[in-house]
């Protein structure tokens, strides 16, 4: 091969290697522990089901009138938070866990429309996620606020070319004190960004990790409560706050 054609392949054999490299980091996320995968199993309280591109959790008692649509935090497992979809979805509501390319939502931050048009019979939506996976919900409420009523942050922040303060959606930003990459300075420098009704909720000793089921984190502060004490206090949280959208709806 001469040198010319040399030069004239080098570029593709670069993306070739930077997308292999991006590929093998992505496909290779954190956790999920056995806690989560154990959660994917029905039981007489919670049918779990794979529906089309995610994965489903309903309360086989009551009638059901709230979804919760999950985006995973980034290069997270999106089994790792099969534990909150699924208690979450004990007090009385569907909840999508929604697995997304590469690992991250920002590829596919409008996958809560899919779930939403299969499922016509619910009346009231909210959409939310741990990390990068709250920051893509903003995303998807700022891009669609007439399909959903309520977000839900979970260590995470909108963007600030999404501001969400004006629009009517109830909003909880729930985050860890310990928290080491969504610090408590960061998330709550985001009040600006959204409505003044927001409920903001710190989970004294929480930490990053700990909103999921996969381990430890690089980067992250040590908690000081276990795992299980903080997602206690996540899923009542939560779902106090679902409970209330299907009372209140939107109005303010």
């Amino acid at each position: 091969m001469n040198r010319r054609k040399i030069l004239l392949l080098l570029p593709l054999a670069i993306i070739l290697v930077v997308f292999g490299g991006f590929s093998v980091w992505a496909y290779t996320p954190l956790g999920p522990m056995p806690e989560a995968s154990a959660a994917l199993i029905s039981d007489e309280q919670v049918v779990t089901q794979s529906q089309g591109d995610w994965w489903e959790f309903l309360p086989t008692a009551g009638q059901v009138t709230t979804g919760f649509i999950i985006y995973p935090g980034g290069r997270v497992d999106w089994r790792s938070y099969a534990p909150l979809a699924r208690n979450i979805a004990s007090a009385g509501f569907l909840v999508a866990l929604v697995p997304m390319p590469f690992n991250l939502a920002v590829f596919a931050p409008q996958k809560a429309s899919e779930v939403i048009a299969s499922h016509p019979e619910i009346q009231r939506w909210a959409v939310g996620g741990h990390s990068l996976g709250g920051a893509m919900a903003a995303n998807f409420v700022y891009q669609n606020p007439d399909q959903v009523q309520g977000l839900v942050l979970w260590a995470s922040y909108p963007a600030e070319n999404n501001p969400l303060k004006n629009l009517p959606i109830r909003v909880i930003s729930i985050y860890g004190s310990e928290d080491g990459l969504a610090t408590t300075d960061v998330v709550e420098a985001s009040r600006s960004l959204l409505p003044d009704d927001t409920h903001w909720v710190q989970i004294a000793g929480g930490n990053h990790a700990q909103f999921g089921w996969y381990g430890n984190q690089p980067g992250d502060g040590q908690a000081l409560i276990s795992r299980e004490d903080q997602q206690l206090v996540i899923v009542a949280e939560t779902a106090k706050f679902l409970a209330q959208l299907s009372l209140n709806g939107v109005e303010k």
